[in-house]
């Protein structure tokens, strides 16, 4: 109980500091929307317009630093996140609830595949080492460091480009109403395909090195070892023996991943035009959007924190010696 208290408390400060950064980092950006929209309306707006616009955006109001403070955490805390400029006056929780559920099911779901993956190809790779399968290893180690928009322009050049197969940007067919049907289904899973595997491909190397370094260093534990000279099945000691506590470090570094799914995706989205959370944030910081801006950082640190979280009662709940530690 005094773990969980100690957690609780650490992570709602954090929340807190998180939360006011948030707060300040918008207006500590140079040039503001009004101008920003002007710039962006090439002449199609008179630049007489612009008190109105600022009278409209709600931007003629005298608020201090503090007062603009308070007021911001008096409408978080109504669940409140403003209205947006760009897309005025649709509010901000409507926009990032559009948003989030492409991004989640998307790179949620390619992330998920690559950690299952990755684990069981790393555990058999640590468990065979010595063999044909170490040649793999550079492989894995390039896929590494490859970065997520390099990979994906290939896969672009050459499954859709040349090849044809797939669509090299959106995330559905334009031409259907979404819905929970067969066919927009479909499409989005066609759509999503180039994007998914992206991640996939520059994940799964990570994946597969970490367990595989793990799977080295336990399976020289003398417990193994015992599990060898009771004469157990060689299957039953890698899965049930080694691999069991070789997974810890992964279980942790997978529920952070799930944390960062929400946020980290931004080049991808970027290079399919992709219409999740990161492309949102991007669009919010190119037109000057202080409140998308503030609601879409809002949901990424609350996701990686959660994400946090969740890693440490994880691994506490998998590792007693962590909660001993903390006494």
């Amino acid at each position: 109980m005094r773990f969980l208290l100690r957690r609780v408390v650490f992570y709602a400060l954090t929340a807190w500091a998180a939360i006011t950064i948030n707060f300040f980092i918008p207006r500590m950006l140079p040039g503001d929307p009004v101008t920003a929209l002007l710039g962006r309306m090439q002449g199609r707006i008179d630049s007489g317009a612009e008190q109105s616009l600022r009278v409209l955006f709600g931007l003629d109001q005298d608020l201090g630093l503090w007062e603009q403070y308070v007021e911001y955490w008096r409408m978080l805390l109504r669940g409140d996140l403003g209205l947006s400029f760009t897309h005025f006056p649709t509010p901000v929780a409507d926009i990032v609830n559009q948003s989030l559920p492409w991004t989640v099911g998307l790179v949620g779901v390619a992330t998920v595949i690559a950690f299952v993956i990755g684990t069981l190809a790393g555990s058999i790779l640590g468990w065979r080492r010595g063999t044909w399968a170490d040649s793999l290893l550079p492989v894995a180690t390039f896929f590494q460091a490859v970065p997520y928009f390099w990979l994906g322009l290939i896969t672009i050049a050459v499954l859709s480009v040349n090849l044809g197969w797939f669509p090299s940007s959106g995330s559905y067919d334009r031409g259907l109403v979404p819905a929970f049907t067969g066919e927009f289904i479909g499409s989005v899973i066609y759509y999503g395909f180039l994007p998914a595997l992206t991640v996939v491909v520059s994940s799964v190397a990570g994946w597969v090195l970490g367990m595989r370094n793990m799977m080295v260093t336990v399976s020289s534990e003398d417990y193994v070892t015992v599990a060898h000279a009771k004469g157990l099945p060689e299957r039953q000691v890698m899965l049930g023996y080694a691999a069991r506590n070789a997974v810890l470090p992964q279980v942790s570094s997978f529920a952070l991943s799930l944390g960062f799914v929400v946020g980290g995706t931004l080049i991808m989205e970027m290079v399919f035009s992709y219409q999740g959370i990161g492309y949102t944030l991007y669009q919010a910081v190119s037109t000057h959007d202080y409140p998308l801006m503030q609601g879409c950082f809002l949901v990424i640190t609350l996701a990686v924190l959660v994400a946090n979280m969740v890693a440490d009662l994880a691994y506490a709940l998998l590792d007693p010696r962590t909660r001993t530690e903390d006494r």
